[in-house]
């Protein structure tokens, strides 16, 4: 059975994940009584771009303040989805933030005692350690337009706005059960989402319909845009479609003989679980990126994740991959700027071997890699560079640095035009 890759828990979360997930599956040899069934909350039509609006509980948001102790306005993205029962890997909330250099860090959700109540936690190297051991707890309450909390137990406010050149994004949510076998009382489920986020407006009518092709083509795993653009929904039909089918074959050893009223106990290994999230990495023009987050369990300890990055210029919508960001023959330099960046995130002073925190002793400039208006940001997966627990490893390269390796033409600054869509 084939999946996309996988979606990105933290440090923290990924290796929660190895107990927790595990206990939520234990609990049942069969899924809930609400998954008795399978059912699925989806759009019952296509709806046009200029109506698009937020599946029931969905949505994304941008805010802005000022962090305690520091002086630079950031802006956080936050998104949110219907948490689900059956779902030990997300809780429904994702979020990131950057100030005014560029530099994006994700923030980890954690479980919610209220509706009103936003639980973050930041865990990445650069605040809480090379070792993770000094997370930062953000614990926000919605007040009308406004998130109002303790950052690292100190206050904090933060305003919702749309600033000026963001687009305005509406997120769609699906949600389906897939029953191994329908005619078996305890049959185990697969479960599978999926949350887009597409564009409602942009700089014409050509630019954001070419935008909202190319985001799709991410969905769909179409790295080379070749494959015909579907609509949303019927992607949806498709792919779910393809998913039963594959879950079916995979369970098919594990079907009952017909007449066996043992009511076999079937475990966790048949409770399949996909995720396909898209987050909002950056949204200021001419930027938009994107993470392709992607979550898959199929039997085994735990699952496996990971985030396929992409960014598109808003006002073409067209998708800027590794080849169009960077010129050819400058791997070795690229090579020597990420050993910078993997120094300055673990804290390694210049003589310290890169495989003392990680699995590698030099980086691979891999082609997982996405822009800010202040620089670029590398994505290794789990394992690729460093252990499970370790989770994904992001890398930020500012401008200044980069400036000398890019192609003239990015729509970045003192970057030029681009006009090919």
């Amino acid at each position: 059975m084939s999946f996309l890759p996988f979606l990105r828990l933290g440090p923290v979360g990924a290796a929660a994940l190895l107990c927790s997930g595990l206990l939520t599956a234990c609990q049942s040899n069969s899924d809930s009584g609400t998954a008795a069934q399978t059912t699925g909350q989806q759009p019952a039509t296509t709806q046009s771009a200029a109506h698009l609006t937020d599946s029931p509980g969905t949505w994304y948001r941008q805010y802005r303040g000022v962090l305690p102790g520091t002086s630079d306005s950031i802006t956080l993205q936050l998104q949110a989805w219907p948490s689900n029962a059956s779902d030990s890997e997300s809780t429904g909330l994702v979020a990131s933030y950057a100030g005014s250099d560029g530099h994006t860090f994700e923030l980890y959700s954690e479980v919610s005692s209220s509706p009103d109540s936003i639980n973050l936690v930041d865990s990445t190297p650069e605040h809480a350690g090379p070792d993770y051991a000094n997370s930062i707890k953000w614990q926000l309450k919605l007040h009308g337009n406004e998130l109002l909390g303790t950052v690292g137990g100190r206050p904090v406010r933060l305003r919702m706005v749309q600033p000026a050149g963001s687009l305005r994004l509406a997120s769609r949510y699906f949600i389906d059960s897939v029953a191994a076998f329908p005619d078996v009382a305890r049959t185990p489920y697969a479960h599978r989402r999926l949350l887009a986020v597409l564009p409602t407006g942009g700089a014409s009518a050509t630019a954001q319909a070419t935008l909202r092709d190319n985001l799709l083509r991410g969905l769909n795993d179409d790295t080379l845009g070749t494959k015909p653009v579907l609509p949303l929904e019927e992607m949806w039909r498709q792919q779910q479609q393809r998913y039963l089918t594959d879950y079916r074959q995979d369970a098919a050893a594990s079907k009952p003989a017909p007449g066996d009223t043992t009511s076999p106990e079937f475990g966790i290994g048949l409770r399949y679980d996909e995720q396909q999230l898209m987050h909002v990495l950056w949204n200021q023009a001419p930027l938009l990126s994107i993470g392709y987050y992607n979550y898959s369990y199929t039997g085994g300890a735990h699952g496996n994740y990971g985030t396929i990055v992409a960014t598109f210029d808003t006002r073409t919508g067209r998708r800027l991959r590794y080849d169009d960001i960077f010129r050819a023959g400058t791997k070795t330099q690229l090579v020597a700027l990420l050993d910078q960046a993997a120094r300055r995130t673990f804290r390694l002073a210049p003589s310290t071997p890169l495989d003392q925190v990680l699995f590698v002793k030099q980086l691979p400039a891999t082609r997982n890699v996405f822009l800010t208006t202040g620089g670029a940001t590398f994505v290794y997966t789990p394992y690729e560079i460093a252990s499970y627990a370790q989770g994904e490893i992001r890398l930020f390269v500012p401008l200044s640095e980069l400036r000398p390796l890019l192609k003239p033409g990015l729509p970045i600054p003192g970057g030029g035009e681009v006009t090919r869509p």
